[in-house]
């Protein structure tokens, strides 16, 4: 039995969620042979199953979205591999609670926490986005590994997408060196371009706090951002902005694309490889997957979707448990899945839910495990 299963946002880690599961199947088979991949798709809790993969923790101080510091972690691995995580550095769970900062939150500290990943010995880089405050384009992570970024004056621009209007000229000669030897791959489920009605502020603006006013002004920031790349990168810098994931994190998809020629993969692709999945699945006959809300985003790159089609692939049977449940049958069979288990059928109450998930999720392996085991 393989769970290969995501996080329960706001109450799991998919550590937890391997964890309880593995606890109600055993009730119901006991020692049942239980093997666990924790696996996320490159946005928050990439780092975290990296290191259950066996990755070494490191920490690094750096500058949080609104300047403070903060804490941020990555995960290396003895042969150089690095996951990165922009949200430890830039994420939404760094802003004060309830207070956003759409248009000067910076991705600054994770330019930081690359070059510490760098300096601990990296020389390739998974980078996971996703779950960020910013909406800056990579400017504020370009400029920490070393671009510069100037208004009229030859100042540099203010933090955040809110800065960018300014900017006047762009340098990328000054970019650490270390970068040009580093395999990078851009690790997201986004697959945005940078601007437009499905650009990086349109889509994803409104979650980190972004009036319409707003969007529209981080939109035409980071069209500039674009048109000043370009005349600083060549014609790539436009082509870039185009390209599936530049809108990732706020835009960071793009400024990795153009500043540190990074690889776009879709997130849970890239985290299959580097966690060890196939070997594990080669050993599975039956495989769990979940995260905390199966629904239409689940179809497009998320963790279940990606762990599903290489289960059926394998021609290995899937079920998947989860929060709740926004899919009808038809599409979790399309999707490889056979059937999911919600914790919202055992308890309707949202808040209690998320509050007791680790013991109302033994219950619902528990129903596995009668309805496939036994």
């Amino acid at each position: 039995m393989l769970i290969a299963a995501d996080k329960f946002k706001g109450s799991l880690t998919a550590v937890e969620v391997a964890e309880h599961v593995t606890a109600g199947l055993r009730r119901v088979v006991p020692g049942l042979d239980v093997a666990a991949v924790p696996v996320a798709d490159g946005g928050d809790g990439t780092t975290a199953a990296a290191l259950a993969a066996g990755f070494t923790r490191h920490e690094a101080r750096v500058t949080g979205p609104t300047g403070e510091p903060v804490t941020a972690t990555f995960a290396l691995r003895e042969d150089g591999t690095a996951v990165v995580e922009m949200a430890e550095a830039s994420g939404l769970q760094h802003l004060p609670k309830g207070v956003f900062a759409p248009l000067t939150a910076t991705t600054y500290g994770t330019g930081e926490l690359l070059l510490a990943a760098l300096d601990a010995g990296a020389t390739s880089i998974v980078f996971g986005v996703g779950g960020s405050a910013t909406t800056d384009g990579g400017a504020g992570m370009l400029a920490a590994l070393g671009a510069r970024f100037l208004d009229a004056d030859g100042a540099p621009v203010g933090p955040g997408g809110g800065g960018l209007p300014e900017l006047a000229t762009a340098d990328l000669s000054g970019l650490d060196p270390r970068l040009a030897g580093t395999d990078i791959v851009l690790a997201s489920d986004v697959d945005n371009p940078l601007t437009g009605p499905k650009g990086a502020p349109a889509v994803y603006g409104p979650q980190k706090g972004a009036s319409p006013e707003d969007v529209a002004v981080l939109d035409a920031a980071l069209a500039h951002f674009a048109e000043v790349l370009e005349r600083a990168a060549g014609p790539k810098a436009a082509e870039h902005a185009l390209a599936p994931g530049a809108g990732a994190a706020g835009g960071i998809g793009y400024g990795a694309l153009v500043g540190l020629d990074a690889a776009f993969r879709p997130g849970i692709d890239v985290m299959l490889d580097v966690l060890g999945f196939a070997p594990a699945l080669a050993r599975a006959t039956f495989v769990i997957t979940g995260e905390g809300s199966l629904d239409e985003q689940t179809l497009h790159g998320k963790a279940p979707a990606g762990v599903a089609s290489a289960a059926r692939a394998a021609g290995i049977e899937v079920v998947a448990v989860c929060g709740r449940l926004q899919l009808p049958q038809e599409a979790l069979a399309a999707a490889g899945i056979r059937r999911a288990y919600a914790l919202t059928d055992l308890e309707s109450d949202p808040a209690r839910c998320m509050a007791e998930a680790g013991p109302l999720l033994e219950r619902a392996a528990e129903s596995l495990a009668r309805d496939f085991l036994v």
